[in-house]
């Protein structure tokens, strides 16, 4: 089971944030993520699963995951529904949002990832760089550029 963790100052506010996050249909621009559709949302029309297409270092993979939201713009959490094909058996995460202003927010990104077969060292390692790499400096230029 590998872990990546980061944490980042984002310039906007928590709701700016999670209007960024919630978009799933947009990821592809900003993140590693080839392909993303909604197939469940919730009464307030939040998307609660959602399923990936990702490619990385010529191994494709496609699963879905379910999604909860912490109240008040403080962030969401997500786990593995299915896995369709490819090497991941099981996906945990969560971004925490912390307001230090109303114009400057701390994200941190934990996510836990369990695959089926062990990569070599060097290729975790690298794919845990490229997933903090999206996972919180795409999103600080996402959000920060729009």
């Amino acid at each position: 089971m590998e872990k990546a963790e980061g944490t980042k100052t984002v310039d906007a506010s928590a709701a700016d944030i999670m209007e960024v996050l919630a978009d799933f249909e947009a990821y592809p621009s900003w993140t590693d993520v080839k392909k993303t559709e909604v197939t469940k949302s919730d009464k307030q029309g939040r998307p609660t699963e959602v399923r990936y297409e990702v490619s990385q270092f010529g191994i494709t993979a496609k699963y879905t995951l379910a999604y909860k939201y912490t109240a008040n713009d403080g962030g969401m959490t997500w786990t593995t529904k299915s896995v369709e094909e490819g090497p991941i058996k099981d996906i945990k995460g969560e971004y925490v949002l912390e307001e230090l202003d109303e114009d400057e927010t701390e994200v941190t990104y934990r996510m836990t990832l369990d695959l089926k077969t062990k990569l070599p060292g060097i290729l975790m390692k690298r794919g845990e760089k490229m997933i903090i790499r999206n996972a919180l400096d795409g999103l600080k230029k996402r959000v920060e550029e729009g």
